[in-house]
């Protein structure tokens, strides 16, 4: 009996999906061998098999996840497209996968955050999913995600994924008076809103978030421009799964390496 898989995609859409294929061959399906895949950097993390929770038919699914008549596995079984997230259990999530239009990959394995590392007062985020957008922020990127889940919050979501990108607005604002054309890591954002959102934050003690751009350019950053990895926030709990350095992505994951 072929082995069922569970996957939560969560970039660039949020569907939880079942799968006759390994990880490294749903990954390699999705940017290759679907012809729903628009291209660019997409999320996906594998949940385990066992998870269930009444919000997704998940039995219902495994049980029309047949091979194909030719024998080849079903490649994916789709369960749920809509609120996906917030229905999950953090423990229940086990590794990520980041994956570029070639079917290339990194493994990104769940780790304990380590608290010491160093912060900014400012920091540019990204929110993934459910919420797409990029935000300065003055929290820390821990802090960030026991905001953004603060019930008592306008702008807050049940569980919200989101990563941070590797900026230093001060080196940014030298940068920007000698040229105000320089190009952001970040696409769609223009040099002149970003200062001005820096400046804001800066001067209004009580602006501790600016949202910039009501997108997520996630498909289109480098890797390289990543910083710490990705963290999963609920009301109770959180998961970070860190990003590999780039000895280890040359060493471990060539091919992505390559293609950066």
């Amino acid at each position: 009996m072929s082995r069922k898989y569970l996957y939560l995609l969560l970039y660039p859409n949020h569907s939880l999906i079942a799968s006759q294929l390994e990880p490294v061959r749903f990954a390699q399906h999705y940017a290759q061998g679907s012809t729903g895949f628009f291209g660019g950097n997409f999320l996906f993390i594998e949940v385990d098999p066992d998870y269930r929770h009444h919000y997704f038919k998940i039995d219902e699914a495994n049980e029309q996840l047949l091979p194909h008549e030719d024998g080849r596995p079903k490649a994916t079984k789709f369960i749920c497209n809509y609120r996906t997230l917030e229905h999950i259990s953090l423990d229940s999530l086990k590794n990520m996968y980041y994956c570029n239009a070639l079917g290339n990959y990194i493994e990104l394995k769940p780790q304990e955050y380590d608290h010491s590392m160093r912060g900014d007062e400012i920091r540019v985020l990204i929110d993934i999913n459910p919420i797409r957008m990029v935000v300065l922020s003055r929290h820390t990127f821990f802090d960030y995600g026991k905001v953004s889940v603060n019930t008592n919050s306008i702008l807050n979501a049940p569980t919200i994924l989101y990563t941070q990108v590797d900026f230093d607005y001060e080196d940014f604002l030298k940068q920007f008076e000698l040229n105000p054309f320089l190009p952001l890591k970040i696409p769609g954002i223009h040099p002149a809103k970003m200062r001005d959102a820096i400046i804001e934050v800066r001067s209004l003690h009580q602006k501790t978030n600016k949202g910039i751009s009501y997108d997520c350019p996630f498909a289109r950053i480098s890797y390289r421009s990543l910083r710490r990895g990705f963290m999963f926030f609920s009301q109770d709990k959180h998961k970070f799964c860190p990003l590999v350095d780039m000895e280890v992505l040359e060493k471990d994951f060539y091919q992505f390496w390559k293609s950066l």
